[in-house]
């Protein structure tokens, strides 16, 4: 609204220049001018009326609605822009080879963590096992095996072996 009305203002100012100017010439005879005489152009040259255009002021009267601005920019294509192709980044090609390379190493640390777990599982696993007999294989008041205790043990065993 400043900006407009700064214009309008401005466009008066020179509006009522010309007029003085004009007044200015008529009175100072065509012999004293300096200039030579303007070439003839038809302009249709109705006085300059101060009143705006109904619709201007219609305009300049109605209260001012602020948009609220918005979340999302638009597309370039529908600003009328042309898409640019993104700037060239230095070494992208060896960035990527040395993110796949760490990823590769992340994926066989990984894969060998799991196995020394399996494998520290399986030893845990014998350990008992083999405890578990030597206890059952230990004689009882009488010296025999206790069978009931070596069963159970087998049976377990037995069990992994069909899980697996």
């Amino acid at each position: 609204k400043k900006i407009k009305d700064n214009l309008i203002r401005k466009a008066k100012v020179k509006r009522s220049y010309n007029k003085i100017k004009e007044k200015e010439s008529v009175a100072i005879p065509k012999y004293y001018s300096e200039q030579p005489p303007p070439a003839i152009i038809h302009v249709d040259q109705t006085p300059a009326s101060m009143e705006l255009h109904p619709a201007r002021q219609a305009m300049l009267e109605e209260p001012e609605i602020s948009k609220p601005p918005s979340t999302t920019r638009p597309s370039p294509q529908a600003r009328g822009k042309r898409f640019r192709r993104p700037k060239p980044v230095p070494y992208e090609k060896e960035r990527r080879l040395a993110q796949q390379r760490n990823e590769e190493k992340d994926a066989r640390r990984e894969a060998a963590e799991k196995a020394r777990l399996d494998r520290q599982h399986k030893f845990e696993e014998r350990e008992r096992f083999r405890k578990a007999m030597a206890k059952a294989r230990t004689g009882g008041k009488n010296g025999q095996r206790k069978l009931g205790r070596e069963s159970k043990v087998l049976l377990e065993k037995v069990q992994n072996l069909v899980a697996e």
